[in-house]
């Protein structure tokens, strides 16, 4: 039984009971900020969402819950997935993440598993790449940032990461000026790059973790989660929903790139996923 923000019910009126909150059957922020106290107090991952483990410390019991009302709907368990069959097609570093990151972003089915783990792996060039590489050349700078480096700018940034993120990343996405180096602190990290600081925000709320000060958390422990976070927050699972041909491919991965780069290869490692998992 799995419950967190969003969800409604019963069961959720059982959980906040036994919190003192008001049983009003909504699993909202006070709800989620009260979980992650009680997880917090009692030894467990502070993520606010309650699952077999958060039930059972707390002494009701996932089977308890679910004998009390209809169960709302919950990802597959490890055992769910046949994640034995991508041994040697996915890391197992990658594997190893994916039981938890499907329970918490809502990844249902080995349909959406393998969209899903396609665009990743091609993303992040088969599971290495965890963060942005800015070690552009001036001439690369023209080309791919061009109205961020007017006139011979680009030359007094070449090959210097750090203050080229500040640049190309200043005063947007939540982040600061040049000068306060927002832009290379809250660089793109993750199997799909999370980029910016009111993203890293969104999604420290949602992991419970702080990654705004502390954001290469993202690319050490959370390159899976923040894709699927990305995935989530995006509703790219409604277009996951809608098949395994390769118009769908298309149309996820045009959400995901903002175009078409790579189309052939995110096909190819789909249909080799998804092949494996169903």
């Amino acid at each position: 039984m799995l419950l967190k923000k969003g969800s409604s019910g019963e069961e959720v009126k059982s959980l906040q009971r036994f919190l003192g909150l008001a049983d009003d059957g909504a699993f909202g922020p006070g709800t989620e900020a009260a979980v992650k106290i009680w997880q917090e107090k009692h030894g467990l991952s502070a993520d606010g969402i309650v699952g077999n483990a958060t039930w059972e410390r707390m002494g009701l019991g996932a089977v308890h819950v679910a004998e009390t009302a209809a169960p709302v709907a919950a990802a597959p368990s490890a055992s769910g997935f046949k994640l034995d069959k991508l041994k040697g097609h996915i890391p197992d570093a990658v594997l190893a993440q994916i039981p938890d990151t499907a329970a918490k972003f809502n990844i249902t089915n080995s349909l959406r598993l393998a969209h899903f783990l396609a665009q990743c792996g091609h993303e992040s060039g088969g599971f290495k790449a965890v963060a942005e590489n800015l070690n552009y050349s001036a001439d690369g700078l023209k080309k791919i940032f061009g109205k961020y480096f007017p006139g011979d700018l680009s030359a007094s940034y070449a090959r210097q990461p750090e203050k080229i993120a500040a640049r190309v990343y200043a005063s947007r996405m939540g982040n600061g000026d040049e000068a306060s180096k927002d832009g290379w602190n809250y660089r793109g990290r993750g199997y799909i790059q999370l980029t910016g600081k009111s993203n890293y925000t969104a999604f420290t709320k949602f992991i419970g973790e702080d990654c705004v000060a502390a954001p290469d958390l993202v690319a050490s422990k959370y390159a899976l989660a923040s894709a699927a976070f990305f995935f989530d927050s995006n509703k790219l699972w409604s277009i996951c929903d809608k098949g395994a041909d390769d118009a769908t491919v298309t149309a996820v991965t045009k959400r995901v790139n903002g175009g078409t780069i790579g189309l052939a290869d995110r096909i190819k490692h789909f249909k080799e996923y998804y092949a494996l998992l169903k």
